[in-house]
């Protein structure tokens, strides 16, 4: 038997390694806060019953806030690897023709580049430029209190607890 408060327990955490399939889209809030659509790339390896090696891709939207949807705009292209910890967020949107879509993105609050890029900060490698990262690949990447956006796979930005004016996706 399960005691109730562990049956009570909800969890809802993501942490996936992947490649971006293209560069940053970086856009800002009516409120000038930054967010940033990245497009993730999860490779999983195996043998399928023939004993053959097989690939499967899962494709990840993912976004991200404020100063580090600055960086990875600055610091990221596509093919480069990257570890994000965040939440699953069902999204909705209409497309253009009218259409309800739905759909599950993350919502990043750590990031952490895999790739060294030229122009890093410092010798030491450290970015004293952002205080709350712990290192210049790794930073927070939090949605600012009060703003919430959802940004839907069809381009078209939408939100299901928030404006779609905050979000120009």
């Amino acid at each position: 038997m399960i005691p109730t408060q562990l049956r009570l327990l909800q969890l809802n955490d993501v942490r996936l390694v992947g490649r971006l399939t293209r560069d940053p889209e970086v856009r800002y809030t009516a409120k000038g806060q930054a967010v940033a659509r990245l497009d993730l790339a999860v490779n999983r390896r195996f043998k399928d019953g023939t004993g053959e090696w097989r690939d499967d891709t899962t494709f990840v939207p993912v976004t991200v806030w404020r100063e580090a949807a600055e960086r990875c705009r600055e610091r990221l292209k596509k093919g480069s690897p990257i570890y994000v910890e965040g939440r699953l967020r069902s999204t909705n949107w209409e497309t253009k023709d009218g259409q309800k879509r739905s759909g599950i993105e993350v919502e990043a609050y750590r990031l952490q580049f895999l790739a060294k890029t030229t122009g890093e900060e410092g010798a030491s490698g450290q970015d004293t430029a952002e205080p709350e990262a712990e290192s210049p690949t790794d930073m927070p990447a939090r949605a600012p209190a009060g703003e919430t956006a959802t940004i839907g796979s069809s381009g078209s930005g939408s939100s299901n607890s928030g404006s779609t004016d905050d979000i120009p996706f």
